[in-house]
């Protein structure tokens, strides 16, 4: 089997159907973007000891036990807070796997590093349910925070140079319907987890390690579907009838050339782009931490249609308005995995460039129309600011790829993409830091509950307003950058190009892809992102009813 595995067993020949590709990528990516909703397993597993000894409570650990001690007790239940660090830990190894074996990626193929991703993150979440049935966490931090976390940096950059290569007319169209699918893999797998957990939960068992065990086997079958779907196209591979566009206004900054991962740690326009994508990041999952508890906290009651204050709702209230605050994020995942493909899609027709200015300035009109907004009361225009804002927030993810093909050309842009996500890492702890301090400083100096998040959002366009300035400073790579002609063959050597071609010259062969090959690829896919698209606008609409 692992033969099938060699990039020289992907080239795909004459006749091909590119569009093929796509459904790939995204089954990768809708099974790892699981990522974003293991907090639905939170609750559950707070309390798994104490179920399992017969009580409806969790065993509480002692006041001064530590995080030490909770990764390796089996006589108390663990603190959500203490569970988090599972979700910490996969975007910290997600942007240091990417970084780290992106140039391997290159050489290997997609096809080897989806298999590879498909192992890690499956079989993290199988040692994780281990972990679960013997009560240790530790356990779990290494299988889906570690383990987990190197397979999903590997999966999330898998289809990006493949996809580029395949679509070189439409560029963020490609990568915006791949990242897409990560933005929407919580979007099915949250409530596929709630449904797992109710169906195997028993007096004495949440339910978890065995929802674990299914959702990895069904992840797994999935993954590897798509790992061996990937093809490669020809080095001289293009698009039947299209001719690669010269200069103009809007993609002068596209570059025939290539520059070696390599060099990218000394090249300004990448520290720019870098800065861009972090600072976008930064005020998007800034914005995320709060949605919820703003839009609580902000118009409290009325929400429910009682005219009283945050601090003056009773415990049936606070729970009803929790319920409107679900449907309320539920919708914003909606606007998130669109804005991926919609903003993506466009700068294929603006340019890159001009969609991020496009993307700062609107962001930063919307943050700074919020705290107005609450203040006047008007719900529609609020929910409205922040489904535009997510929808930046993911575009500014899908759009990335193809910038950064654009400036350092094709050839490595995943290996590239890999070094860039160490800005999402550093985003993740900035933006939420940045949030939680300045909204307990708010509060502090005794603002009421309504007040405490406008500073905030005046801060997180602060944040914009830097990533538009670096947006704007960058320019076409100078020529010292990209790789020589020898340096470029050589590369190709390694990347086994030539050989490729042999392959498919020698053999002569000619794949012809019926339109239902292609139908039923794309429906293994749209099926379930249908199905998670229809639970999540179920929970929205408790926003309007």
């Amino acid at each position: 089997m692992f033969h099938l595995l060699e990039k020289e067993r992907t080239i795909a020949g004459p006749g091909f159907n590119r569009w093929l590709v796509p459904p790939a990528a995204l089954a990768i990516h809708l099974c790892i973007g699981m990522a974003y909703g293991f907090s639905v397993f939170w609750l559950p597993l707070s309390k798994a000891l104490g179920v399992s000894k017969g009580l409806t409570e969790a065993i509480k650990c002692a006041p001064d036990a530590g995080f030490i001690t909770q990764l390796f007790t089996r006589s108390c239940d663990w603190e959500i807070s203490t569970l988090g660090w599972m979700y910490i830990l996969f975007f910290v190894f997600l942007g240091g796997a990417a970084a780290m074996w992106g140039g391997w990626l290159e050489r290997a193929g997609p096809r080897k590093a989806g298999a590879v991703s498909a192992i890690c993150w499956c079989g993290g979440m199988l040692f994780s349910a281990l972990g679960i049935h013997l009560h240790q966490f530790w356990m779990m931090i290494l299988g889906s925070g570690v383990i987990g976390g190197i397979g999903l940096g590997l999966g999330y950059i898998s289809p990006v140079s493949t996809l580029i290569k395949w679509f070189p007319d439409r560029r963020g169209m490609a990568t915006g319907m791949a990242i897409m699918g990560f933005g929407g893999g919580a979007m099915i797998g949250s409530p596929l987890a709630a449904n797992l957990m109710k169906y195997f939960a028993t007096p004495t068992s949440v339910g978890v390690a065995q929802t674990f065990v299914v959702m990895a086997l069904g992840y797994f079958v999935y993954m590897m579907a798509g790992a061996f779907g990937y093809r490669i196209p020809a080095s001289d591979w293009i698009p039947p009838g299209w001719t690669p566009p010269v200069a103009q206004t809007n993609n002068a900054m596209i570059t025939k050339r290539s520059v070696n991962v390599k060099k990218v740690w000394g090249i300004p326009q990448f520290w720019l782009v870098w800065m861009v994508l972090c600072m976008n990041v930064s005020a998007g999952i800034g914005l995320i931490g709060m949605a919820s508890p703003m839009l609580q906290e902000v118009f409290a009651g009325s929400l429910i249609g009682v005219q009283k204050t945050f601090t003056e709702l009773d415990k049936a209230q606070l729970t009803a308005i929790a319920g409107v605050a679900a449907g309320f994020t539920a919708l914003l995942s909606l606007f998130n995995i669109g804005g991926r493909f919609f903003w993506a899609s466009l700068s294929d027709v603006l340019g890159r460039k001009l969609t991020y200015a496009l993307l700062f300035v609107l962001g930063g009109l919307m943050y700074c129309s919020v705290p107005s907004s609450a203040q006047s009361g008007s719900l529609a225009l609020f929910v409205g600011a922040f489904c535009i804002i997510l929808s930046i927030y993911g575009g500014g993810f899908a759009t990335v790829p193809a910038y950064l093909a654009d400036l350092f050309g094709s050839q490595m842009v995943g290996a590239i993409h890999g070094r860039l996500l160490t800005a999402w890492a550093t985003a993740g702890i900035l933006g939420p830091v940045v949030v939680n301090y300045m909204r307990d400083y708010q509060l502090s100096i005794g603002l009421p509950r309504a007040q405490v998040y406008n500073q905030t959002m005046y801060i997180l366009t602060g944040m914009l307003l830097v990533g538009l300035i670096c947006n704007l400073m960058i320019r076409p790579v100078a020529d010292q950058w990209f790789m020589t002609d020898a340096e470029l063959a050589e590369e190709k050597r390694l990347a086994h190009e030539k050989v490729l071609d042999s392959v498919i010259k020698e053999s002569g062969s000619h794949e012809h892809t019926s339109i239902a090959t292609v139908i039923l690829a794309w429906m293994a896919v749209g099926i379930p992102l249908a199905w998670g698209a229809y639970k999540t606008f179920q929970s929205a609409l408790q926003l309007f009813v």
